[in-house]
């Protein structure tokens, strides 16, 4: 078997070998290519994402409820207007008349 030392001085050689060769060079070019292409897509991280999506399932939650209380004052008031339901896009209402 080898000596612990040996191994270690063989990982250590490779390890130089390593950060002086071209794939060094050509993986820290890689790299800044992809930082500087990523930060040109306007991209968010996965948890901006993640809390904008909670943000928008409370707003959609609030807004239903807000709907159904002007409809019941609507209904106190006698007044007759179109109801507008919710549908799974939001761009889109469905109103029943």
């Amino acid at each position: 078997m080898l000596n612990k030392k040996v191994l270690d001085e063989i990982g250590s050689k490779v390890t130089e070998i390593l950060e002086h060769s071209p794939a060094k060079d050509v993986e820290k070019n890689i790299k800044v290519l992809l930082t500087a292409a990523f930060s040109r897509l306007d991209l968010v991280t996965r948890e901006e994402f993640d809390v904008q999506q909670e943000v928008l399932l409370r707003t959609r939650e609030k807004l239903i409820l807000l709907e159904s209380k002007v409809a019941a004052l609507e209904e106190q008031l006698g007044l007759s207007a179109p109801q507008v339901v919710a549908t799974e896009s939001p761009d889109e209402p469905i109103k029943n008349e």
